[in-house]
């Protein structure tokens, strides 16, 4: 995701291939743009395909994260809110440590784009069948999650959410229930130990850091470079390597 990303007002016409009314409200468009592809949300530019640098970084980081506190891992799991324009996944589906990767999407519209014009472009994650799609609210999801988790034990060990366009901006206003301590408490449940979470932001959110630093202790903000405007930032904590 990137919101000063180029595509409004670029040279080439946009195509429109879809509209669509949105699971959260508002209308939700998917366009073409020469050869990248644009999510519009109630007309606020969400997400392209033109890059997708710090998404794939959220991943990577949170990989190295977990096999530096354990020496190495594999059979890992993945949970990643968001499936977007399918570079997260993609990203984490590509490491051979990683056993599953659950993508909780709230956008039915968007998981039927990836099985026609944006699945080409993310590298067709949703047809490995490591790869599984849950069409909900995340956070709701999250909470029955978090109930599971005392009965059965902690899941993931990585979660990546790439939801809205971070804490601080949000084009849905519910998405903002994401960064607030309650769900953050719920996250922590859900990851094994030495698991790391992260989330992306398309600009600084000293205050979530700081409030993400009070639940899960030490915060590391990665920021990777955009094509325009801030860097995106991608927020790092860790699981404790033993509960």
């Amino acid at each position: 995701m990137n919101p000063a990303a180029p595509g409004f007002g670029a040279e080439v016409e946009p195509e429109f291939l879809d509209r669509t009314a949105g699971a959260a409200g508002g209308e939700l468009v998917l366009r073409r743009v020469g050869e990248h592809f644009e999510i519009i949300s109630n007309g606020v530019f969400l997400m392209d395909t033109r890059d997708g640098a710090s998404e794939r970084e959220m991943v990577r980081a949170c990989l190295a994260a977990v096999r530096e506190a354990r020496g190495g891992a594999a059979g890992l799991r993945v949970l990643i809110g968001g499936l977007g324009v399918g570079f997260s996944a993609r990203e984490a589906l590509d490491d051979a440590g990683v056993e599953r990767v659950r993508v909780v999407e709230l956008e039915p519209s968007v998981v039927e784009w990836h099985r026609g014009p944006l699945g080409a472009v993310a590298g067709e994650p949703l047809s490995d069948p490591r790869c599984e799609v849950v069409c909900a609210d995340l956070v709701t999801w999250l909470a029955d999650a978090a109930e599971d988790a005392l009965a059965e034990g902690p899941w993931a060990d990585v979660i990546c959410l790439d939801t809205d366009n971070g804490p601080d901006w949000t084009v849905i206003e519910r998405n903002g229930r994401l960064y607030e301590r309650a769900a953050l408490a719920r996250l922590r449940r859900l990851l094994r130990p030495g698991g790391a979470v992260a989330f992306w932001s398309a600009m600084r959110a000293p205050g979530f850091a700081a409030l993400l630093e009070e639940e899960f202790g030490a915060v590391e903000a990665l920021e990777v470079p955009a094509r325009a405007g801030e860097p995106d930032v991608v927020y790092l904590a860790r699981a404790p390597a033993v509960r």
